[in-house]
This record gives structure tokens, C-alpha cells and sequence, in this order.
């Protein structure tokens, strides 16, 4: 028998299940038959945000930021970075919440950026602060590890 992950598509959303010795293979989506990472972090909004944090069993790194946030504008391309090397492991996200109030609201954001590390919809740990590439990825690689 072989173990199993299920994943949320970063293009149509939908849940595919993969094996788990296959997730550095460029699985691709059951529905829509996009490739199920790409490298880049996922733009989230309420509407698909379940299906990324609690619905795929794989941990969910989330950038909280603002479009008028120069900190967050400063580490955007280290994040696009982070992502490359954080996939397939971790699932990267980007959540603007000057349009997405409501899931700043949910998880408690008061200062931006602020990376958010869930697991099947549990808050696992929080950084608050503009990191580079390297930061991102050795924080996110501890809080795994603990």
C-alpha cells in the first residue's frame, strides 16, 4: 500500500490525491491537469482558502501582507524565492489583506508581513517582519522540525 497526500490545486482548487514518494515528480492536478506546484506562492482569497489550509494535508506557509506595506513589497521577490525551494513540502501562499480583511481578521494579523505556518488548519507558528529567502526558508524548515 502506498501513502497518500492529499493536495490542494494551486489553479483550480480542486483535491487530488498523491503518493507521497511522487510529490517531487511534477504531480499534476486530477481535475484540471495543471501541474500541482509551480514554484511561485498561491494569491488566496476566502473563497479557496479551506481547501489550501484545511482541506490539504500539506503545510501551508502563508505571506499576510498589503499592497501599501513597503516591508512587504521588500520581501516579495525573497518569498517567490522561499517558495521555490520550500515546494513540494510546503504549499506557499500569498494573502493580501487590504481585499481580504476578513482572513487577516480570522488569524489575528495586527502588524504585516506576517508569515503564518499551518497544518491541516492549526497555526503551527507565526513570524511577523520582513525576512530574505534564506530567513524564510530556515524558519519555516525549524518550525517543521519541532
Amino acid at each position: 500500500m502506498t501513502d497518500t497526500t492529499t493536495l490542494a490545486c494551486p489553479h483550480c482548487h480542486g483535491l487530488s490525491r498523491v503518493p507521497v514518494q511522487r510529490l517531487a515528480d511534477a504531480p499534476s492536478c486530477g481535475r484540471c491537469h495543471k501541474p500541482l506546484f509551480t514554484g511561485q506562492p498561491v494569491v488566496l482569497g476566502v473563497d479557496h482558502f479551506a481547501a489550501h489550509a484545511d482541506r490539504s494535508e500539506l503545510p501551508l506557509l502563508v505571506d499576510f501582507w498589503a499592497p501599501w506595506c513597503g516591508p512587504c513589497q521588500m520581501m516579495a521577490p525573497h518569498f517567490e524565492r522561499a517558495a521555490a525551494q520550500l515546494e513540494p513540502q510546503v504549499r506557499i501562499a500569498k494573502v493580501d489583506t487590504q481585499s481580504e480583511p476578513t482572513l487577516g481578521q480570522r488569524y489575528n494579523i495586527r502588524s504585516i508581513p506576517t508569515l503564518l505556518l499551518l497544518r491541516q488548519g492549526r497555526e503551527i507558528a507565526r513570524q511577523s517582519g520582513a525576512m530574505d529567502a534564506a530567513g524564510i526558508v530556515r524558519w519555516t524548515r525549524q518550525q517543521l522540525v519541532t
